[in-house]
Order: structure tokens, then sequence, then C-alpha cells
């Protein structure tokens, strides 16, 4: 019997989150530690994962197949293809920064003090998301990818609602106060979308039999399994409401300001870079692979969906006055290009789809985090609370422009590629909706420069003038981060050679192909 990979790389950060929580509570210092090494050993398990993932071999790789709940049909089943590969190596580098970024934000704000929960839990929560994000990635039954699509709601619960962010104009009590109301929401919202999917799960095992995903695409591609066009398409709806509420898209998008307005930026990261992409991942494994027929029905009206996310979160993004809503509106945006390139049905837009959920964790967490480290300087979100901050602290203010120049998608940075991908996969099949998402690039450029500008120039205020330059800890953060984006920016094959022979499998179940050119290229 082999080794079981896939299980290791999930069942490591889950064991180590067990060990951080039962850390007594005064060595607060041993429980950082342990989780950062959990961390480090788990993305050495991706790797391993990562190397040896064949990108011309079987579609789904490192397989493992246990009986489970039997009477039911439920089975243990685990395999990677490219795209999940990818996702997994994402998730499991960025939860070492996340942890090294969020070193101090569950300290006591006094000795002695009760306002937080103790150091141990805020580590351990998050090793514990990662597990149950790693293994949501791995599974190939849809039972047990449901578990744990819903199982980590409750760490992020207690994670936005127990850690939440200390800068708040408004003290300490309205803090607790908005940060459970934060909490209350997000987590209303998902446990909303995995009731409606828990229905379609239901509905998929009573036409199906079972809820091994392979086996059911088999049977739907040897037409061995029928479905009716009406309850293809209603299962269809039941999982991509569900999927849509994570990913997020327009208009079930409002819980996500608010989550990452009141998380520490840290958590703030680990919503949108890691958890929201299980969202955007299952629709390219489930809603596609299932439900071929349903898929293409429903494309027109995402499509419009998606495009309205991209100019609706751009313009938000434009004008808001805290820093950490400014991003997550930014994201919102973003999302709306992911799930317009997976749903374009071209082999450019699941590509540039794909990257772009890479992209757009590692460009996002350097912003995020570098917006938590100026936070946390200051003791305070707003933007007018800045300015001047260029003068004080340079490696600051240039690493914040650097992924504020990567989430505007400048060329030589990585987003860029992806979102070119996207657009290019788009108009080539629906021109009007690729014309008007580009104006979601104009936007972006307006807020980005404009967060910079009233952040980072003009004359010093009396607040930042005292402002300490980035610590060693906070540059061993953000500075490998910045390396990735810029040579995945200058070179993405690495990545687009791993993840183009899933897509055009996920393509043929749909039974697309990539629309001919109008006008042959000269020989």
């Amino acid at each position: 019997m082999s080794f079981p990979l896939l299980t290791a790389t999930a069942a490591l950060p889950a064991i180590g989150a067990i060990a951080t929580a039962a850390v007594p509570a005064a060595r607060r210092t041993a429980a950082k530690w342990l989780a950062l090494l959990f961390s480090l050993a788990t993305l050495a398990l991706a790797i391993t994962v990562l190397v040896r993932f064949d990108p011309g071999g079987d579609r789904y790789q490192l397989t493992e197949s246990h009986s489970w709940i039997a009477d039911f049909g439920v089975r243990y089943e685990l395999g990677v293809d490219g795209i999940t590969v990818a996702l997994i190596a994402l998730t499991a580098l960025l939860i070492p920064f996340i942890v090294l970024a969020g070193w101090h934000d569950a300290d006591p704000l006094e000795t002695g003090s009760r306002r937080w929960r103790p150091t141990q839990g805020f580590f351990a929560l998050i090793l514990a998301v990662e597990a149950m994000v790693i293994i949501s990635f791995e599974a190939t039954d849809v039972f047990l990818f449901y578990i744990f699509f819903e199982a980590m709601l409750i760490p992020m619960y207690f994670l936005i609602g127990g850690f939440g962010d200390r800068a708040h104009e408004h003290g300490e009590e309205k803090a607790a106060t908005q940060r459970s109301y934060a909490a209350v929401k997000f987590l209303l919202y998902n446990l909303a979308g995995g009731l409606i999917m828990l229905a379609a799960v239901i509905g998929l095992y009573v036409v199906a039999g079972n809820f091994s995903l392979t086996e059911i695409a088999q049977a739907r591609a040897n037409g061995e399994l029928e479905m009716a066009t009406s309850t293809e398409r209603w299962l269809f709806l039941g999982f991509f409401f569900a999927f849509a509420v994570k990913a997020p898209l327009w208009p079930l998008h409002t819980w996500l300001p608010n989550a990452m307005q009141e998380s520490t930026a840290p958590v703030a990261v680990l919503i949108t870079a890691v958890v929201d992409k299980v969202g955007t991942f299952a629709m390219l494994r489930f809603c596609l692979q299932l439900f071929p027929e349903a898929s293409t029905w429903a494309t027109p009206v995402i499509m419009v969906l998606a495009v309205i996310s991209i100019i609706y979160g751009a313009l938000l993004a434009v004008g808001q006055r805290d820093i950490k809503r400014l991003i997550a509106y930014a994201s919102i945006s973003h999302f709306g290009f992911i799930v317009m390139g997976i749903f374009a049905m071209t082999s450019q837009g699941q590509s540039g789809a794909t990257l772009y959920m890479v992209n757009h964790g590692i460009s996002t967490a350097v912003l995020m985090l570098i917006a938590g480290f100026l936070i946390s300087r200051r003791g305070s979100r707003l933007i007018a609370d800045f300015g001047g901050v260029q003068k004080v602290a340079p490696v600051l203010a240039g690493t914040f422009l650097i992924g504020g120049l990567a989430t505007l998608s400048l060329p030589g940075l990585a987003p860029f590629v992806s979102e070119f991908l996207v657009l290019v996969g788009t108009f080539t099949r629906y021109p009007v909706i690729g014309i008007i998402a580009t104006f979601g690039i104009v936007l972006a450029a307006l807020y980005t420069l404009v967060l910079y500008q009233r952040t980072m120039t003009g004359p010093v205020k009396p607040e930042v003038a005292a402002m300490p330059d980035l610590r060693v800890r906070e540059i061993a953060v953000v500075a490998p981060l910045v390396v990735l984006l810029v040579f995945l920016g200058v070179y993405p094959k690495p990545v687009t050679d791993v993840v183009n022979p899933a897509v055009k499998q996920t393509l043929s179940d749909v039974q697309k192909k990539d629309p001919q050119p109008e006008v042959e290229a000269a020989k």
C-alpha cells in the first residue's frame, strides 16, 4: 500500500491545530513556533504533491479510496488534478506567512487581560482552516467535500468574532459588537448556501445512487446515467448558489466587506486568498463536471452577474474610506473576473481563471498584510488618518505600492497575465461582456493609486511622523511574496503547464471547444 500523501497533507495541519491548542496558556511563544513548524511541514508535503503530480498523466492522481458509510454509498475518496495541485500549493504557501504576520495579533492588550482568547487558540484555528480547505480541494466524493466545505465555517466564525481587528475608532465595546455582527453575517450567509447545497447533494444521490464525482461523471459521459433537464438544472442551481456565496459573487457578496473589515489582516487574507477560493474551484470541479448541460444553460446569466461584480466591486472600492473595506471590494471585483473566466467556456478563460486564483491569493496577501502592518502602527483603518508615510517608512510604502500595482494588474506582475487571459478568453465568445469588463481595469487603477496617494504621499501627518519602517519579521513575510509576484508575472509557465491539461478536460466535460478565429493567421 502506497503512502497516503493526500491524507497526510490534510491531516498534518489538523494534528498541528490539536497540538497547538494543547499548549499551556502561559507558553504563548511556544504555541506560535509550533504552529509555524506545522505550517512549514505542510508546505513541504504540498511541494511533494506538486513534484509527484504528472500533468500529462491521468486526470486524477495520487488517488485514495476507502469505504466510509457503505449503506449510503459514501466513500473517503481523494484525488488531485492540475487545478487542485495549484490551489493546494497556494494554500500551503500562504499559511506560514499568515502565521508570521499574525505573530502578535492574539497577544493580550495588557497583562492579565481577558478581552482576547488564548493565543494558542488563534493559531490552532488557522491550522484547522488550512486542513479543511486542503481536504476540500482533494475530495472527489461529493458528500465528503460537503462536510468540510461547511465545517470550515466554524473556525472561521471564531477567528472573525473572537480575534478581530484592534484598530477601531469607536472603542472596544463597539468593536466587539461589530466583530460579532460580521461573524454572524458570515456564518448565516454561508450556512444558507450550504443548506441549499445539501438539498442538491441529496437530490444528486437520489438520481445517481452514489456520491463519487468520478463515477457519476463517467456514467454521464458514457450515457449510463440520464438526468431530466429540469432535474439537472435544479441540482446545478443548488450547488452553484453555495459556491457563489463562498466566491463571493454579486449579489451574494455583502458578508465579505464586514468580515474583512473586522478581522485581523492575516485572517482577512485567510478569508479572501484561501477560503473563498474553494467556491470558485468548486464551480470548475463540481458544477461543470456534474452538470454540463445546466452549466451551459446558466452561462449567459452567470456572465452578467460576473461583469456586474467586476464593475460594482471596483466602483464601491473607489468610494471607500476604510483601507480594509477598499481591499474587500477590490477582491469582489477580482472574483468577478475569475467567475467570468470559468464560464467563458474557453481554454484561455479557464486557464486565466485558475491562474487568477493563484495570483490573486499572492497579490491580496501582499497588499492586505502590508495594510495590516500600517494599521497596527497608526491604530486606525481610515484612509484620512494617514499621509506622508513614504517619507518616514519607505520600505513599507514601497511594498505597499507593489501590492497595489499587482492589484491593478500592472504588466510584469503576476495578476496581469491571468487577467489578460480571462479577457481574451471571454472576448472570443462574449465580446460585449469582455469590453465592459475592461472598465474594471481602469477603475482598479483609480482606487489603487488614490489609496496610495492619500496614505503614502503628501505632507507627513504628526500621527505618523514616528512610524517605524518594516521590521525583520515583517520583511520576511512580504519579501518572498513580492518575489513570487514578479517571477510569475514574467514567467507564468510553471503554473500554466500544470493547470492547462485539467482545463482541457473540463472543457471536454461541457463539450466546448475554443471558437475559431474569424481571420486566419498568415502562413
